[in-house]
């Protein structure tokens, strides 16, 4: 609703945000932490412009380009995890454990996020006509040029 680079903004200062308030000691990690979102996001930017029409309103994504992209996305969160567990730790046995044990734990989020996602859509198709404002990105309601 608000555009990539201020989702990417707010992904980040969110993290932070989380580190500074719940788990100072991820602190250390925050850069890697930030690329394990920004490079699914990153990449759910060219599946969109491969799945969506350029000129196409995202009041008018249909529920089915959602879905599509919020569980790539989740999926590009796992797998970048996944990266940095194999690269910081080995490709062991006990790495794939941990990995495994993570995707198991964050099953829950990829099962909810999609139907949040869903529910996002809804409420920005509903409420089209109160979104024109400098606060959400143009193309919420105005196909791209």
């Amino acid at each position: 609703m608000f555009g990539a680079g201020p989702a990417a903004i707010g992904l980040a200062l969110g993290l932070l945000l989380q580190g500074l308030l719940f788990a100072p000691f991820d602190l250390p990690q925050y850069g890697m932490n930030v690329t394990t979102l920004l490079v699914p996001l990153w990449g759910l930017r060219l599946l969109a412009a491969r799945l969506i029409p350029a000129h196409t309103r995202y009041v008018d994504v249909t529920y089915r380009q959602a879905l599509a992209l919020s569980s790539a996305y989740q999926g590009g969160i796992v797998a970048w995890v996944t990266f940095w567990a194999l690269y910081g730790e080995g490709f062991t046995a006990e790495t794939l454990v941990g990995v495994g044990t993570f995707g198991m734990a964050y099953m829950s989020v990829i099962l909810l996020e999609p139907l949040i996602d869903l529910g996002v859509l809804a409420g920005a198709k509903s409420l089209s006509h109160v979104t024109h404002h400098p606060l959400f990105t143009r193309r919420l309601r105005q196909a791209a040029l």
